[in-house]
């Protein structure tokens, strides 16, 4: 089954307002002929609203890098998902390696994250990933498995996974440090992830659930890691801030 692939841009804590509306201006007028794949943004909170302006009609989605797991109340600081809908959100990324390892977020607050996004109707991405400590000691499998049946208690319970759902594999040790994993070790992930999926959900959702590879991505390396069967898309963290950098990988 070929899966649309999907390219998306972690804007993280970076940017002023008006580099980030030149940037976004520039993407959507470099990419106004691409058809056959997804692109989404996720710049900070803050700059949602004026984004939405800038990529209307343009076929880009708009997503956020975080949100809260109530849709309203008295959360200090936080923001719902009801709210990133109301600015012109679809998507929002879940359980990031920088939350977890910064922020501490548990796999109990990713699944209440998942839940809530998915019931609002808001589509989340699920990012999972081993640091190099558990590589080198064998554990990547078994940390991404337990990061799956923590983060999605909810659909386990259920027994259901959206087709639309979209997971990313990111290893911690190749996010921001100029390593990448090969193709074949990114492969080797996916495959991984989405035979996990096939035992849990079946076969047809295993074929529909598009499973991204986040860390390090660039020009130079966005060709072979598309190459690979089970690599739907990329995650694209510092290579996303630059224009041109980012239409060479929307472009590979």
């Amino acid at each position: 089954m070929k899966r649309r692939p999907i390219i998306a841009g972690n804007w993280k804590m970076n940017l002023n307002l008006k580099e980030a509306i030149n940037l976004a201006e520039t993407i959507v007028k470099g990419s106004l002929d691409i058809e056959d794949r997804d692109i989404i943004i996720f710049p900070p909170f803050t700059y949602l609203y004026p984004m939405n302006h800038v990529i209307n009609s343009s076929g880009i989605f708009l997503g956020a890098q975080n949100m809260y797991w109530e849709i309203t109340g008295a959360f200090t600081g936080e923001i719902s998902g009801i709210m990133l809908k109301d600015v012109g959100c679809t998507h929002v990324i879940l359980g990031h390696s920088e939350r977890r390892t910064i922020f501490h977020e548990s796999d109990e607050e990713i699944a209440n994250k998942i839940k809530t996004a998915i019931e609002i109707g808001l589509y989340p991405i699920l990012c999972v990933g081993e640091n190099l400590e558990q590589r080198k000691i064998g554990k990547t499998f078994e940390i991404i498995t337990h990061q799956l049946n923590s983060s999605l208690k909810y659909m386990l319970d259920s027994k259901h996974m959206p087709p639309s759902f979209i997971i990313a594999y990111e290893p911690i040790w190749a996010i921001g440090t100029g390593h990448t994993a090969t193709p074949d070790q990114a492969q080797e992930v996916h495959i991984f992830i989405r035979n996990w999926i096939k035992k849990e959900f079946g076969d047809k959702i295993a074929n529909s659930v598009r499973i991204l590879y986040g860390g390090s991505v660039k020009p130079e390396n966005i060709k072979e890691l598309m190459a690979e069967e089970d690599i739907d898309g990329v995650l694209v963290g510092g290579a996303s801030l630059k224009a041109d950098s980012f239409l060479k990988i929307i472009r590979f």
